[in-house]
């Protein structure tokens, strides 16, 4: 039989190798649910060669980790090959993380995203955007947003150069899961182009009260953005008409895994989408996809 190479790294939060004095358990998986890895190691790099290779949907393997006092972590799915070395990286984070935004402050994050205080002088910008701080769940969201909008290659430009301001007012204010703005209308129709080359596809707005058109990114199987457009919330902003933005990202691609999985748990624990697990999963989705290194302006820590 056809062998395949899994080489497995792990990495903590803050994106560098985890840690080579921590028990881990890893477990591999094959597409047959036969588990063909169970292994307690310290070591953050291991290669598994001589795994069955199906040339089948047994080639999708699942690799999970866990270890005492971290959040479990793995990926799904592994698509292995006879031919190269699939290279899987996981990141490893503590059950309670904290966040160090010391690459956030104000001059690097007014610079990089200047839309965060254009509608204000800089003292009120910059006071608003501590208190962003100090809430920290909601600043890691904006962050892990416009991180990701970063990454997004659209006809003219990519979707940050159209934002013009965040909305600090009220119910719309930045929060933990999303956050509201104004954008060039022009917006709408970048993501119809992109639409129609298979970067984006059209969801439901059901769970947007008053949204008119939603669209979400099909980059990867997991943490990817979503646009949800406000039309008939409008605005001039100097010579621009805009309308009202909606981005947040989402645990899971799969509409209907979105609803009943994320959406439906997240209400009964009265839980909202969490930045933290958003974070981990984008860096692990475009490193499997060895599109970008997903890096927002701040880091996780034990």
């Amino acid at each position: 039989m056809a062998t395949a190479t899994l080489r497995l790294r792990v990495f903590d939060g803050s994106r560098q190798p985890f840690s080579d004095n921590v028990k881990m358990r890893f477990m591999v998986t094959d597409g047959t649910q036969k588990l063909r890895v169970d292994e307690i190691t310290t070591a953050n790099e291991k290669l598994y060669d001589n795994l069955p290779f199906y040339d089948s949907y047994g080639d999708n393997y699942t690799v999970l980790i866990t270890a005492p006092g971290y959040k479990q972590s793995g990926y799904h799915p592994v698509k292995l090959s006879d031919s190269f070395t699939q290279t899987v990286d996981v990141m490893m984070v503590s059950n309670d993380p904290g966040f160090n935004f010391a690459g956030a402050r104000w001059p690097s994050a007014k610079k990089t995203y200047p839309f965060l205080a254009a509608d204000v002088d800089d003292a009120t910008g910059k006071a608003r955007y501590g208190d962003l701080v100090e809430a920290e769940l909601p600043l890691a969201c904006l962050l892990n947003i416009a991180e990701a909008s970063s990454d997004v290659a659209l006809a003219q430009g990519m979707p940050l150069d159209y934002i013009k301001e965040v909305r600090w007012d009220g119910d719309y204010a930045p929060k933990q899961d999303r956050f509201f703005c104004w954008c060039d209308a022009q917006l709408i129709n970048q993501i119809k182009i992109g639409e129609s080359a298979g970067q984006f596809m059209k969801v439901p707005v059901l769970l947007h009260p008053g949204a008119t058109s939603s669209w979400k990114e099909v980059q990867f199987t997991q943490a990817d953005l979503q646009f949800t457009f406000h039309e008939n919330d409008t605005k001039t902003i100097g010579s621009t008409n805009c309308v009202m933005l909606e981005l947040d990202i989402d645990y899971y691609s799969d509409p209907i895994a979105h609803i009943f999985v994320e959406v439906t748990v997240n209400g009964l624990a009265h839980t909202l989408t969490n930045p933290v697990e958003v974070y981990i999963l984008r860096w692990m989705a475009g490193r499997m996809a060895n599109k970008f290194e997903f890096a927002p302006l701040y880091t996780l820590t034990d």
